[in-house]
Formats: C-alpha cells, structure tokens, sequence
C-alpha cells in the first residue's frame, strides 16, 4: 500500500498537522471539531495495516497516538473536575460525551469475561484509570457489583479528581480503591488480582506496552485474566495496538474488534500456570527449581462481521479459532 496517496493517510496526514499546530488541546470548540473528525475519519472499517506503512507514516501515527492521549486526558479531567462539582457526582455521567461508549465498551468486557471465568472476580485491578475511571465505575455500578476495584494511575491529581467522583457514593466508595504509582513498581501485590484491565494508553507504543504486558507476566498469579485494549484496522491512528503473538507466558482467549462507535479492541489473555522443570534437569542444576513461563498461543484473528453491528457479542472471535 503506498503511503502518501492512501486517501485515508492523506486525511488523517493533514488532520494530525492541524491538532499538532494547536496551542492547546484542552477541550475547546476547534480541538473538539478536529478530534471529532479524526475520528470519523478512522472509524469506518478498513483493511490497512499501520505496520507495513512506509516511515513517514509511522513517525507521524506514533506522534498522533500521543496527542490523541493528551487531549483524551484533558478532556477526561475536564469533565470530572465538572462531575466533581456536583453533590451526587455519579447521577451525571451522561454529561460526558462518550459515556454510552463506556457502556458499550463495559458490557462488551464483562460479557467476554464471562464466557472465560466461571466464578465473578472478589478484585480486580484497572491499570491507568485516569481523572475519569468510567470503566471501573460502570462495571463496579451495573455487572461486578461485589467486585473491589483497585485503579492505579502514576498521576496524582488524576486520582485525586477520581476518588472525589466515587467518595460520595455509600457503595462504590466502599469498593473502589486508588493507588498512585507506575505499574512498574507493582509487584507482589499483582498476585492479588483475580482479572487486571489494562487501558489503552498505558504504553503509547510498542516497547513501552511490551513492558507492562511483561511485567504483568511475571508478577500476576497463574490463571489470572488480563483484558487488554488495542486497536484494528484505521483505529491504530488512535490507540496503540496489541499483537497477541506477542503476550509472551499468557494464553490469549478471545481477540474482538468492533466496528461500531466503540473504538478499541478487546483482548483476553490467561497468565499461563509457572511450570516446574523435570526432574533430569533439577539433577542437573543441583535440584534448585527456575520455573518457565510458557510462550503465548497466537493464530490468526478473523475480522468482525460489519453487517452484524447489532449483536458484538456474537460475533466474537473465541477460542475455539485459536486452537
């Protein structure tokens, strides 16, 4: 595919030079419109794989995804610091814009969880739960409702802005917990989660996602689920993309790309159980055990069926096609 006279890179080409030349992506009416078209523009189904796109195109969809992070951001803080100002702040999600997506979104995990674990998590961690943690609070509020939800971001005043959102409720302020601190830093405690989400913003590219995804491969116990957001097709304009050949000691269960307003793929993944070497080679190592973790399980991913866009949740691709 060539690179500048794709239709599609040539649009999302000037959008970027637009937002990039913006003073400020703190929600406004310009940053608003030109995100609003970013996004349209990439929305619609479409074979192009950002991988094979020539360097230009590559160095400018790294730089994109960034800004497309920042003003996420922003905009999330700009709207619970709103939230905030009310006495019942979760009576008023609907202010937010993209509140029905995270409802989608929500039900679209719990749903693909379900399928996966027979018994509902008591906790679970959602790495990067930002200013605005609607996903926690949405499967806390309406599908996890005796779940404890332990949310970790690195920025303070993000978590400030969230526990002032979920503090007032007698239930959630019960159950939702936020720790301020890199992922990185994380480790024994892993071992407590039952399922750990991880937003698609925690690691801006490849190296910095492979890190996390590692990390969390050593330290979550064996058998935990880990959900992962990526993105598929023109979508990987926006968010970074998760190769499941590459979750390296998980076993991926269910790889999904919607084609609706829900913008971010889903994938599931099971740590696999640390497997203790043979004997022969404990012999030959003085009997001192240095468990292995087991490769993931990787295979091609069938596409979304676009003329289904009514029911996501039946056209899931399952394990059965990864077998």
């Amino acid at each position: 595919m060539g690179c500048q006279n794709d239709a599609l890179v040539q649009k999302v080409f000037e959008l970027y030079e637009q937002i990039a030349s913006l003073e400020s992506l703190k929600p406004c009416k310009d940053v608003n419109t030109l995100f609003t078209q970013l996004v349209v523009t990439c929305m619609p189904p479409n074979p192009i794989d950002v991988t094979k796109l020539c360097k230009r195109v590559q160095e400018m969809r790294s730089k994109l995804i960034r800004l497309c992070g920042e003003g996420e951001g922003l905009l999330e803080s700009h709207f619970s610091t709103i939230l905030g100002s009310f006495e019942k702040p979760l009576q008023h999600l609907n202010l937010f814009p993209y509140y029905s997506n995270y409802l989608k979104l929500s039900h679209l995990e719990f749903s693909i969880l379900s399928q996966h674990s027979s018994h509902v998590p008591n906790k679970v961690a959602f790495v990067g739960s930002g200013p605005l943690p609607l996903t926690s609070i949405v499967l806390a509020s309406n599908h996890l409702t005796k779940t404890s939800f332990h949310n970790f971001d690195i920025d303070p005043s993000a978590n400030s802005k969230a526990h002032a959102l979920v503090s007032p409720h007698p239930d959630l302020s019960n159950r939702m917990f936020f720790h301020t601190t890199d992922i990185i830093n994380v480790s024994t405690a892993l071992k407590e989660f039952e399922v750990v989400f991880l937003a698609a913003l925690v690691g801006m590219d490849k190296e910095e996602k492979l890190k996390v995804v590692d990390h969390l491969g050593k330290f979550m116990a064996p058998g935990a689920l880990l959900m992962l957001r990526s993105a598929h097709g023109a979508r990987a304009f926006l968010y970074p993309v998760v190769d499941p050949c590459e979750l390296r000691g998980f076993e991926v269960l269910s790889v999904f790309h919607p084609t609706d307003e829900v913008i971010n793929s889903v994938v599931l993944a099971r740590k696999y159980p640390i497997m203790a070497k043979n004997s022969s080679q404990l012999e030959q190592q003085g009997g001192l055990s240095s468990p292995i973790i087991l490769p993931s399980k990787c295979s091609e991913i069938e596409a979304f069926n676009p003329l289904n866009r009514g029911n996501m949740i039946d056209e899931l691709t399952i394990e059965e096609q990864l077998s």
